[in-house]
């Protein structure tokens, strides 16, 4: 999955896609690569970032979803927690809904995610990094609530992809713990999506800025691909396809003798 931010200020690539034109080329340019979704946010999720309104966020997301889906030939997903939102972008033809909120923070989107009978990813996130118990087993118990969310609201099992969400609410020491025990989530029975591309845990290990957090985010992609994990999301497309090729034929094979 290639990442396309048409921020302003998101904390890697804040600015460098917020011109239509510009965005449409580079996602162009992902799928060249190798990548097999396209990620498209229109609202800043690093820390601290303030939140948009809908109308904004749907100013800045609609006119490139618009012409990635005439103009590329792969899924198109559209990063928001918003039903309002979701809906307008389903309605002009995005596949899927990355909600960073696990569809908890706007109590319609699982509705609308079953209206239009698409997939969704559901990322753990929470406020502040105090946890009451095991973290994986807290992460573990609000994907539970999320499924039933989805569920009850008409959502297809298979339909349904988690994501740890590394960086959201947790400490750098917390998010490699996570990493370390990313296999723990393959008992609730559903494909698993890890997003560190770039991450300020990379950032801490190697004291290195964003730009510079390649191989770091190699790495972690390694570590997801041995653990189960089904989809990467990322911003450098061509070291990661590689990566996760080998990565992927070994650990098949490994599976399957």
């Amino acid at each position: 999955m290639g990442i396309l931010n048409v921020t302003p200020d998101s904390f890697s690539d804040g600015g460098n896609y917020s011109d239509i034109e510009k965005a449409v080329t580079h996602a162009q340019k992902m799928v060249l690569e190798g990548a097999d979704i396209i990620d498209i946010g229109g609202e800043s999720t690093r820390p601290g970032a303030g939140e948009v309104p809908a109308d904004v966020e749907l100013s800045r997301v609609l006119p490139v979803l618009e012409r990635l889906v005439r103009e590329v030939k792969v899924p198109i997903s559209v990063d928001t927690y918003k039903a309002q939102v979701a809906e307008k972008v389903l309605e002009a033809g995005a596949h899927i809904i990355n909600d960073v909120w696990g569809l908890q923070r706007d109590l319609d989107m699982a509705g609308v995610i079953a209206k239009y009978d698409v997939p969704v990813i559901v990322m753990h996130n929470q406020l502040g990094t105090e946890y009451d118990k095991d973290i994986v087993e807290s992460i573990s118990d609000f994907f539970k609530k999320s499924i039933h969310m989805a569920l009850e609201a008409g959502v297809k099992k298979e339909k349904i992809i988690l994501d740890p969400g590394i960086g959201f609410g947790k400490t750098p020491q917390q998010n490699m713990e996570i990493m370390a025990r990313l296999g723990e989530f393959n008992a609730l029975g559903h494909s698993i999506l890890l997003g560190t591309s770039r991450k300020s845990m990379i950032g801490k290990i190697l004291d290195l800025p964003p730009e510079q957090r390649v191989e770091g985010t190699l790495a972690t992609s390694v570590m997801g691909i041995v653990q189960g994990v089904d989809i990467i999301r990322v911003h450098d497309i061509v070291e990661n396809v590689r990566t996760v090729k080998v990565t992927d034929a070994i650990v098949r094979l490994q599976q399957h003798g």
